[in-house]
Order: structure tokens, then sequence, then C-alpha cells
């Protein structure tokens, strides 16, 4: 019978000997598992998804109204004149909806504007999936509330479609923008579009998940 190679018999020997966690420590915690559901995701599923099949009769659950994107746009037309402007609104821009913003470049040129084709006159975001949930339940639950004499959002930003839009003043209102290095007051507008097929069924929609619409 052939004799075992040392190497071979060393590693056998090394396989065999006990763990750190057989010595008598504890074994590393492990990282959880699945993927992050964001709070917004849940309840829509839980809730907003029964509640407005009872409310417009839906007989699939496909045919429930949702969110399918939300868009962050900020023009800056004095950002082709100062790149220090731009620079600030694209760094706030990234905090408050926690994603990179696109620079927005214009398509034409304008004389009297002093505008060239391809100078950058804003910037956006669009947001997708949970970055979109979260982005929605921070500001209805925690933005929103931080205007002046809010009372609500205007009922009228709706666009036939099923989107709504929605002008914010300020971008400082957000708790995520440092407002001591914010370069300049800026506003901006906030598209939610929604797979709803009209302007009721996506109020509807918004407003199980939080939007404080205004009354009257």
């Amino acid at each position: 019978m052939a004799k075992e190679p040392a190497k071979t018999k060393k590693a056998k020997e090394a396989a065999g000997r006990p763990g750190p966690a057989a010595k008598g420590r504890e074994p590393e915690p492990e990282e959880p598992q699945g993927p992050y559901a964001p709070r917004l995701k849940e309840l829509y599923r839980a809730q907003v998804v029964p509640a407005l099949r009872k409310e417009f009769g839906y007989r699939n659950v496909m045919q429930v109204p949702r969110l399918g994107k939300i868009v962050v746009n900020m023009g800056l037309g004095e950002a082709s004149q100062n790149i220090k402007i731009l620079d600030s609104a694209t760094r706030d821009l990234a905090a408050l909806a926690g994603q990179k913003p696109v620079v927005t470049r214009a398509r034409k040129s304008i004389a009297a504007f002093k505008l060239r084709t391809g100078m950058s006159v804003g910037a956006m975001v669009t947001l997708r999936g949970g970055r979109m949930y979260d982005f929605f339940d921070r500001l209805v639950n925690v933005t929103l509330p931080r205007v002046r004499d809010f009372k609500g959002v205007s009922p009228r930003g709706f666009d036939g479609r099923g989107n709504y839009t929605l002008g914010v003043r300020e971008q400082v209102i957000f708790p995520e923008v440092d407002i001591d290095k914010v370069e300049k007051v800026k506003g901006m507008n906030i598209t939610i579009c929604t797979s709803a097929r009209n302007d009721e069924e996506a109020r509807a929609l918004l407003q199980r998940l939080g939007m404080p619409f205004r009354q009257g």
C-alpha cells in the first residue's frame, strides 16, 4: 500500500482541528439577510392597495395605481455665469435626494440671455425603487411640515395623466441640506409620476401615501 504524502496528511489534520467557535468563542454575527424594504412600500402593499381596490373596484392587483418615479428638477439660469452656484446646487440636490444629480444643459442658444447650446442651466435627479419611496416618505412626513405656516399642498398640480408636480421655494426646508454651505437659496419642482389613469386615481394614491393636500 502506497504511503500517504506528508503534505496531504498535514492538510487533513489541519482540517480536523477545532475552529474558534469550537474552542468556546462565539461566532461572528451574521449580516442580516434579505433586501431592504422601505417603510412606505410596505404600507402601500399592506394598506393602500386593499383600500384602492375597494374604492375603485379594481379586479386585478396590477390595476392598482403605484408610484413609478420621482423627478426633482432645479433650474439654475445663473449657473452659466457662476460655476460655484452649480456646484453648490448639485451638492444640495444630492444631499436631499440621496443620489447624484445630472446637470441639465441648454438645447439651443438664446442671445438675449447670453445662453449658448450646451451651457449648464440646472440639475435634476430621477428616483426609482427604494430611494423613491424613502424620498417620498421624508418629503411628506419631515420636510413639508417644516414649511412655515404650512396648510397643505395645492391639489391643482395634476397634469391630467396621473402625474403631480409640487413646487418648493427653498431647498433649505430639507433637513439633509447644510444651510451654512448654501451659496444661494433656490427652488425646485418635484414631479411624482404614477401609473394612475387619471387625476382622481392619482390623488387617491398620493393621499393614502400621506400627501397632505390642502382642503378647499
